[in-house]
């Protein structure tokens, strides 16, 4: 089935819990970051000793991880006496000189971490790797970082399609040097590349060169900061290029940070509710790009206080329309698109062509979707437009896409009857979405 050209599968329908008007109260811990506990799995199997991650991600992406890196020769154990949200865990790294092995094959899954963080590895390894994902996986662009495999001389296999499924095949090094690509569409294409780069036999610079920036830009100095923090020499050069210099990675301690942008659906029902909502644990210089939750609930007219590491949202009584350039943090875009939803104003969401490649089409679906339930919405060139209307209840699509459900549940809290399709695709960042929703908002639907 499909609606304006985006295919989803009609499957259970989850009672988006209505709030009848009350505000919306409580403190939620989230588990930690997908971001960071994904590039502290792949640096910690390319050090040179034993690491120790504690309070990672336990979730759909960070379990693809796991696998990748176990096929690839590291091994990940789980450590006794887990927290709220899963275990710690230990990282033996991948044997430098493992030998010529059968052809193994890599899951990516829908996670996009995996199939851009791993192909790099891949190269690393000696033998032949075959990657692959789920169906909306193999319409996710993957040709920036193939082309820059290939610029290293690393043999890849893609049939011409740059995208999955894919083959690697590695000799066990990768010589480093110069590499130009085109990273317009994802700021993963570059921290694939940057990551990798430690266990190359010289330093790597990476440019990029195409009309516009990269997306997501703090997420490339996230991963500059994983190395850093690791002994290693990274640093961006300038604006459009950046350098690693390979070296031994000692083992990491590390702790995750809460996942912020996962945070966003709990503070958006404060916002949404006129009520307040409390994260713990928030830190207070971070590279993630949910922080920018601090600067973008204010512009709908909300309260925002973080304190001794609690970050506490205060809804207002009239969400106020905006206008945001949401270019350096597009992941939260389906949640500020279901705020602006609600809000009494219009709204125009800029900087965020590029989601047009993530787990689905995301401009395409929230449009589709908001309009289904009463909105209207337009596509932009590079984001959405906005305008208020009475919305009505109705199924609220999510296309395999972890975001788009949540939006969903924002909805829910102020239109009564909005049914979630495939609730449980947000097991891909936060398995216990579910649970976390209805014990803050309640279960009435």
């Amino acid at each position: 089935m499909t609606r304006n050209g985006l295919s989803h599968a009609q499957d259970d329908l989850w009672p988006a819990p209505f709030r009848h008007g009350s505000p919306v109260s409580g403190t939620v811990a989230v588990p930690g970051s997908k971001s960071l506990t994904n590039r502290y799995l792949v640096l910690a199997a390319l050090a040179s000793e034993p690491s120790l991650v504690r309070r990672p991600l336990h979730s759909r992406d960070s379990a693809l991880m796991v696998a990748a890196l176990q096929t690839l020769g590291a091994a990940v154990t789980s450590l006794p006496d887990p927290g709220p949200f899963g275990p710690d865990l230990r990282i033996d790294p991948v044997r430098r000189s493992a030998p010529a092995a059968d052809p193994v094959r890599i899951d990516c899954g829908l996670a996009g971490t995996v199939m851009r963080f791993v192909p790099p590895l891949a190269a690393l390894h000696t033998g032949q790797v075959d990657f692959d994902g789920d169906d909306a996986a193999r319409v996710r662009p993957m040709g920036p970082v193939l082309d820059g495999l290939r610029q290293l001389g690393v043999h890849v296999v893609d049939q011409g399609r740059a995208a999955l499924p894919f083959r690697v095949l590695g000799t066990g090094s990768v010589p480093g040097g110069t590499v130009t690509i085109d990273a317009s569409g994802s700021s993963q294409f570059v921290s694939a590349l940057l990551l990798a780069a430690v266990r190359f036999d010289s330093p790597l610079v990476l440019r990029h060169d195409a009309p516009g920036g990269v997306p997501s830009l703090p997420h490339v100095e996230m991963t500059l900061q994983v190395l850093r923090d690791a002994g290693v020499d990274a640093r961006r050069v300038d604006e459009r290029s950046w350098r690693v210099v390979p070296g031994d990675v000692a083992g990491l301690d590390v702790t995750v940070e809460p996942d912020l942008s996962n945070a966003g659906p709990f503070l958006a029902a404060a916002v949404a509710t006129g009520g307040t909502v409390s994260i713990p644990d928030w830190p207070q210089h971070t590279t993630q790009g949910g922080d920018h939750w601090r600067h973008i609930l204010p512009r709908f007219g909300a309260d925002v206080t973080l304190r001794e590491g609690v970050f506490t949202v205060t809804g207002p009584r009239e969400l106020r329309g905006v206008d945001l350039d949401l270019s350096e943090a597009g992941e939260l875009a389906p949640t500020v698109a279901a705020l602006c939803a609600l809000a009494s104003g219009p709204s125009r969401l800029r900087g965020i062509a590029h989601l047009r490649g993530h787990e689905t089409d995301r401009l395409a679906a929230l449009s589709t979707e908001l309009n289904g339930l009463g909105g209207a919405v337009t596509e932009t060139p590079d984001g959405l437009a906005i305008e208020p209307t009475a919305l009505h209840g109705g199924v609220f699509h999510t296309y395999q896409d972890h975001r788009m459900a949540t939006a969903g549940a924002i909805l829910g809290l102020r239109v009564r009857g909005v049914q979630v399709a495939d609730i449980a695709t947000t097991a891909k960042t936060l398995p216990e979405f579910p649970r976390m929703w209805t014990e803050l908002v309640g279960s009435e639907g």
